[in-house]
């Protein structure tokens, strides 16, 4: 093994968009590094944010953000949401928006999955801000579910890889998990 210094090597990650209500209009935002801080439930989940995103307003006034999961075919429009600032650009008019229960998390109706949150913690680390939400209600379109949960084939998720600086697709399942790993008890 060559040690190649501290480099952050758990990409990819899924792409999303984080919705949020700016000057009383939504707004969204491409974003990587989301997280999952727990299971059961409350679920609560984080997304890392530069300090200077103007977003973050929005999170801190509202107490509430989205978390959009879009597939590949929408690929163009989430990199615009990554390369241009919403306080320039008005970004929501490239999507069907909608809110849920918390009426301050925009959300999007050609993301098959999203999920609003209700901000717990804001945690300031360097330049960023890592906000966590209480995740509270998900949103899935019928084309995605299977037995009652989200097919991950069928979500086709759009993935994002820092190191090539490159969007990325699933592949074929490999395994079951907590299955496959039985073959090695008799060993």
């Amino acid at each position: 093994m060559k040690p190649i210094g501290p480099t952050n090597a758990l990409y990819p990650m899924p792409t999303t968009l984080v919705g949020v209500t700016v000057d009383s209009k939504p707004n969204f935002l491409a974003v990587a590094h989301v997280g999952i801080m727990n299971h059961g439930t409350p679920q609560y989940l984080s997304v890392g944010l530069n300090k200077d995103h103007y977003s973050n307003s929005g999170i801190h006034e509202n107490k509430t953000f989205s978390i959009c999961l879009p597939s590949e075919n929408l690929m163009k429009k989430t990199d615009y949401c990554g390369i241009m600032t919403g306080k320039k650009t008005d970004k929501a008019a490239l999507f069907d928006v909608f809110f849920g229960k918390l009426k301050t998390a925009p959300m999007i109706h050609e993301c098959p999955v999203n999920m609003e949150l209700k901000l717990q913690d804001v945690l300031s680390l360097g330049k960023h801000e890592i906000f966590i939400g209480e995740l509270v209600q998900t949103y899935a379109d019928d084309s995605v579910i299977t037995e009652g949960n989200i097919n991950i084939a069928k979500l086709s998720p759009l993935l994002f890889d820092m190191a090539s600086k490159k969007y990325w697709a699933l592949g074929e399942p490999l395994g079951d998990c907590w299955n496959i790993g039985k073959e090695l008890k008799n060993n």
